[in-house]
């Protein structure tokens, strides 16, 4: 490193910023497990690139079903929880309000859905709470934010004693709610993804079909159940209609099995009894607590935590280098029409699948390490990141003499979305936090692997320590990315969306 190139480095936060963290992925890459154990791995990529060519749309029985129930589930937990995040935006600036909404979105629908399943079973409520209830924390910060960033003129101009409701219905929500539609309407997509996913904890949905498809090796069937899930999300705009919206939450409603048996004492038993730590309910009292909890924390939480960590940190960094090859694949600047549609296919592909089905899928290539949940949740987040830089540049206006090939890509685009691709990087840091926990459930030894197995072996009072301490720790990765991006002064019009 010369004197020059040392010098900016000490000059410049984010350049140190960026060090730093790419010394900590570099490091935890160092000690990950990443593995391939399966034996034949290309042969069995083989079969799935089969299937992918030679999709079977009749092998799924009850396919129709499934599909509806994906759309009902989404539809209806989507809509409960705009509702709900409407109302705790308007109370935002409480910090008792703000602290529920940071618990209840730290908690990924995954870990909901296990929880309800306790409670209500199998039931229409499972499906629609664990998607509504961390959405409507999500929900609710993201409006708060676009209340507090509308232009205040018109608000100034108002007469003196102009009541609040009176403002509100009449000067405020009318200057964001272009902004609150298009909000709800990707909210509707992610919840689409959710929904989809909640089939992997028993909910007859789309996910439900794929993991058996995937399990059995039935590549076929799991194409064309993906392919049916993509046209679902590529179509969204064409059939999800505030006109329609209605009929479709009556419809939704209907279709649901609500004959499923909820059980009060069921309920009753999780609250009083299943949830309380075993030494209380055993009489051991607090020294038995304490003992419980050490053991707990040191066996599994300590563990889990630094895989998590570990994950995270190695994926964040992966993002970032796919959001930066990404970008230029959607960008107008770069390819003509041909070579842009091309890539929006490939990012529609990448975006729309979850995390979870990615990292699902590579497992069963290459068996159980961190490389599927590291490559999913790059693919996956870079995707997202890359399809909003590449549609940033749709604005930037090059000069006519300016490079082209990679002469542009790396002299005139990459600098001046750079900044920007690190905003939504930092943000995304919480959510990539989120899917690494989760991601457990499927055999990487992450928080979520020991807060499924306290729930398969009934330990409902352990998994729910498990997933408090996920949470926390999503918070505190929530509170550090913000201020990393205050304290390099990382500013997006698409930040926090």
């Amino acid at each position: 490193m010369n004197d020059t190139t040392a010098g900016y480095y000490r000059r410049s936060p984010l350049a140190r910023t960026l060090a730093w963290f790419t010394a900590i992925a570099v490091v935890c890459l160092a000690f990950a497990d990443i593995d391939i154990t399966t034996v034949d791995p290309w042969a069995e990529f083989g079969r799935l690139a089969l299937g992918l060519v030679t999709p079977d749309f009749t092998a799924t029985e009850n396919l129709l079903h499934a599909i509806a129930m994906t759309l009902a589930f989404a539809l209806l937990g989507v809509s409960l929880s705009v509702v709900l995040g409407f109302a705790l935006a308007l109370v935002f600036h409480i910090a008792l309000v703000r602290g529920f909404c940071a618990v209840v979105r730290a908690v990924h629908e995954l870990f909901w859905a296990l929880i309800f399943l306790q409670v209500f079973g199998l039931s229409p409520l499972t499906g629609i709470l664990a998607i509504a209830i961390p959405y409507a924390g999500i929900v609710a910060k993201v409006f708060a934010e676009i209340l507090e960033e509308a232009d205040d003129r018109a608000l100034r101009t108002l007469p003196p004693g102009t009541g609040r409701l009176s403002a509100l219905l009449f000067v405020r929500l009318p200057d964001v709610w272009a902004h609150y539609k298009t909000y709800a309407l990707y909210r509707l997509e992610c919840g689409l993804r959710s929904s989809a996913v909640l089939g992997f904890v028993g909910l007859p949905t789309l996910g439900f079909h794929l993991e058996t498809a995937f399990r059995q090796g039935n590549y076929a069937e799991a194409a064309a159940l993906l392919y049916i899930f993509y046209v679902i999300i590529a179509t969204q705009r064409l059939w999800a209609r505030r006109q329609l919206l209605p009929l479709y939450l009556v419809a939704a409603a209907a279709i649901l099995p609500w004959s499923s048996a909820i059980s009060g004492a069921n309920i009753a038993r999780f609250f009083t009894a299943d949830i309380v730590p075993f030494p209380l309910r055993n009489g051991e009292g607090l020294a038995g607590l304490l003992e419980w909890l050490h053991n707990l924390l040191i066996q599994q939480a300590l563990p889990g935590t630094i895989a998590t960590v570990q994950l995270t940190m190695i994926a964040l960094l992966a993002t970032g280098l796919l959001s930066a090859l990404f970008f230029p694949l959607v960008s107008p600047v770069m390819f003509g029409r041909a070579g842009r549609t091309a890539g929006h296919v490939a990012l529609v592909v990448i975006r729309s699948t979850p995390e979870y089905i990615l990292a699902f899928v590579l497992l069963q290539l290459w068996g159980p390490s961190m490389l599927p949940a590291i490559v999913a949740l790059a693919l996956h987040n870079g995707g997202i990141i890359g399809h909003l830089v590449g549609r940033y540049t749709e604005t930037l206006t090059l000069r006519d003499d300016a490079p082209r090939g990679l002469a542009r890509y790396g002299y005139e685009l990459l600098p001046r979305v750079y900044n920007g691709l690190l905003a939504l990087l930092f943000y995304r840091w919480e959510i990539i936090m989120r899917e690494t926990a989760i991601l457990g459930i499927l055999g990487i030894a992450t928080l979520g692997f020991y807060v499924d197995s306290a729930f398969a072996e009934l330990r409902f009072d352990r998994a729910l320590v498990l997933i408090a301490i996920t949470a926390l720790l999503n918070i505190a990765i929530d509170m550090t990315s913000r201020r990393v991006r205050r304290h390099l002064r990382l500013r997006t019009t698409l930040e926090g969306r």
